[in-house]
């Protein structure tokens, strides 16, 4: 009987151990703002963040809200401490007036999904 109690002991520590080792994103602006941007500019952004978490970030997946939001995002896991950044493309071809897109990022964070937005006005010629 001592046994058990003591296996169940350090199962319940080795539990609470994991339950509390988390990533965690803390970004500089979860929200870039183009301003006027002319249609067809470079529509390259960068959202910067740190792993301020206990654990290893590992960001499984990054979807923008329409094929012309394309974000890159580091594939490796991003230690405690350190940091990242996620890159956004917009193209604006094709667009007039004022844009809200959103990139969607799924990570081994809670919640495990979060959402980067992204505005501007694509000025007409």
């Amino acid at each position: 009987m001592k046994k058990l109690a003591i296996v169940i002991l350090i199962a319940f520590v080795a539990f609470v151990q994991q339950v509390n080792a988390q990533a965690k994103m803390e970004f500089v602006a979860e929200t870039v703002d183009y301003g006027d941007i002319e249609k067809g500019s470079d529509g390259l952004r960068v959202f910067e963040f740190t792993n301020v978490g206990n654990s290893d970030l590992i960001i499984s997946d990054a979807k923008g809200s329409c094929g012309c939001t394309v974000p890159l995002w580091p594939r490796n896991p991003i230690a405690p401490g350190e940091r990242g950044e996620i890159e956004v493309v917009f193209d604006s071809k094709g667009k007039s007036g004022r844009q809200n897109k959103t990139v969607t990022l799924v990570a081994n964070t809670i919640p495990n999904t979060m959402t980067l937005a992204i505005k501007g006005d694509v000025l007409v010629p």
